[in-house]
């Protein structure tokens, strides 16, 4: 890697004659694939664009010239030759670099970009900050995929920039893949460009674009030629290229799928490692997916519904099974409530499978599509808690206090994959108003899991273990932390367990018991302290005027970076020894 070793900055790269371009871009392909076979990451993306990654910072003036790259899944090349080669084997880990453009990482990222389809937006944003200071000489460049490109925010951003006059070039890296295929009639247009078959106005023209392409995004010199003309076109600007996702690697080539973000793999043949997962518990997504498919194909009026997530969500086992039920909606989280709020006017059911941080792009309409009509749909909230290495942008630690103040809506999180079977077992069958069904990435806790369903009672918790002086009062998976620790401990008849299970409505007759029977009170949750299960608990308390401390375990008023899900939950004090800890400090008050 003779080449790349001499290009630290995009300063650097604009020294080099460009036919040694493509030398560079393989070099630069291979060096992120031997780091992301290791230390995992986000792969396909970013080796589909290195070639764009080399020829905009070939191009452009960049950081003088903004740029913003749509998700940020793309953005490894770019991180890698804008100062950050040395470190770039710390990605995604604790104290490392973060796997998305980050603005306090480099002034190299323009704007932090963790979720999909905000690129135009904000990339308009900047250049009307530079017509309005008289700055007529900064460029403007968002890259964006074409399954980020079909959302709703991103046509809000289209529609206004075509009528702005402002210095903007939106590059579409169309690879016809987003971490699934992507989906829609924008699809279907882009693919008949692709082909010559679409009708003779071009969409992107009729929104007053100035219209390039489709070109070959992995031929270096081309895409250098046409950067190099936009440069000098005035107003807003649309380079569609054809890309394929995974480029450099063949298994990621033709799985793309997997490889969007493949864990550990060989660097010599792509085959993926990895402990097999036989005799383990199963995924929280798998369990919601394929138990989905058990009850649809009995009960016809269920429909599963997810925004672009099928794989991620296991929405996919029902989209084989029962095609016709099941639906792909693309980034469309707005969208894929108020579909799911129409059918349930229709009294049909909808199952309505979201990430969690992806729920919040569609707050509004889960409050006056589905929450103030009262409409019978569930979401089921993948990914709640603290995710891991994706991140501040992905952490799903905010569901229980930006859902718990909606009326009408319930809030259930399930202690394991049987009490996630239960409660979607019990409401196909009598869900009158809607619920929100949260639960974390990873494994459940048993291997023996597809078990007769039982109906549960919306609201009542459940006493595990039964003591005098502390109470721990848990909400979802990490009540198994709980159960562990308390068995660990030792202390029979001192430490009682619930699992409280509903966030929203509260369980008052088994709070009013636990409030009449113990000294000391610790509340345990998987999401932020402020309006979150604990705060629910201390209102309730108050309310009854209640003297009994309250101890409330979660997520303090600050974003939590990336980082392994265990060093994460032991900085926030949610690890099995903090919790100990203040087990141990209070028993001896």
């Amino acid at each position: 890697m003779k080449l790349l070793n001499t290009i630290n900055y995009p300063s650097d790269l604009r020294k080099i004659k460009a036919n040694e371009l493509p030398l560079l871009a393989k070099e630069l392909r291979k060096f992120i694939i031997d780091i992301v076979a290791v230390k995992e990451g986000h792969l396909g993306a970013s080796l589909g664009v290195v070639e764009l990654t080399l020829a905009i910072h070939y191009v452009f003036n960049t950081p003088f010239d903004r740029l913003i790259w749509d998700v940020g899944h793309q953005a490894y090349g770019h991180k890698i030759i804008t100062g950050r080669k040395e470190v770039f084997h710390t990605n995604r880990q604790l104290g490392g670099i973060s796997g998305f453009p980050k603005r306090e990482e480099s002034e190299y990222d323009s704007f932090g970009t963790g979720h999909s389809s905000t690129s135009i937006s904000a990339i308009l944003g900047m250049a009307l900050a530079s017509k309005l200071k008289g700055d007529n000489k900064r460029q403007h460049i968002a890259v964006i995929g074409d399954a980020s490109i079909a959302s709703g925010m991103a046509f809000e951003g289209l529609n206004h920039a075509g009528v702005t006059n402002t210095n903007v070039l939106i590059i579409l890296n169309d690879n016809a893949i987003g971490i699934d295929p992507s989906v829609g009639a924008l699809k279907k247009y882009l693919t008949n460009v692709k082909k010559g078959t679409a009708k003779d106005e071009n969409i992107f023209e009729c929104l007053n674009f100035d219209y390039t392409g489709p070109i070959d995004g992995h031929d270096i010199q081309v895409l250098i030629k046409e950067l190099e003309r936009l440069k000098a076109v005035k107003g807003p600007k649309l380079l569609h290229i054809i890309t394929t996702k995974g480029k450099g690697l063949k298994k990621a080539e033709e799985n793309q799928v997997t490889y969007h973000a493949p864990g550990k793999f060989n660097i010599q043949t792509g085959d993926l490692i990895g402990a097999k997962a036989e005799n383990k518990p199963p995924k929280y997504q798998d369990v919601f997916g394929q138990t989905l498919v058990e009850l649809a194909l009995k009960n016809d009026k269920i429909i599963g519904i997810t925004p672009a997530m099928p794989t991620g969500s296991s929405l996919k086992f029902m989209m084989e099974q029962i095609p016709e039920r099941a639906f792909d909606v693309g980034i469309a989280e707005q969208h894929a409530v108020t579909m799911a709020a129409g059918m349930a006017a229709e009294r049909l059911l909808p199952f309505c499978a979201i990430y969690s941080t992806f729920l919040q792009r569609a707050y509004d309409q889960v409050i006056h599509d589905v929450a103030l009509q009262n409409l019978p749909v569930a979401f089921f909230l993948d990914r709640s808690g603290i995710v891991g290495q994706d991140g501040a942008t992905h952490h799903g630690v905010y569901d229980i206090a930006y859902l718990r103040c909606i009326p009408n809506l319930i809030i259930f999180s399930p202690l394991n994959e049987a009490e996630l079977r239960n409660i979607m077992y019990t409401i196909q069958d009598s869900l009158s108003q809607p619920i929100a069904i949260r639960y974390p990435r990873g494994r459940a806790t048993t291997t023996n899991w597809k078990q007769p369903f039982q109906k549960m009672e919306i609201g009542v918790a459940q006493e595990l273990t039964r003591g005098n002086k502390i109470a721990v009062l848990s909400l979802g998976h990490i009540g198994n932390t709980i159960s562990k620790l308390i068995k660990d401990l030792n202390m029979p008849g001192k430490i009682g367990h619930y699992n409280m299970r509903f966030a929203k409505p509260l369980d008052e007759k088994m709070l009013r018991f636990i409030f009449d029977t113990y000294e000391q009170i610790i509340t345990v949750e998987d999401g932020c302290k402020i309006g979150g299960f604990g705060s629910a608990i201390l209102e309730f308390s108050n309310a009854l005027n209640n003297p009994i401390p309250i101890s409330i375990c979660g997520i303090d008023d600050v974003f939590i970076e990336h980082g392994t899900v265990e060093e994460l939950h032991k900085m926030a004090h949610l690890d099995d020894q903090s919790i100990k800890k203040l087990i141990l400090e209070l028993l001896e008050l």
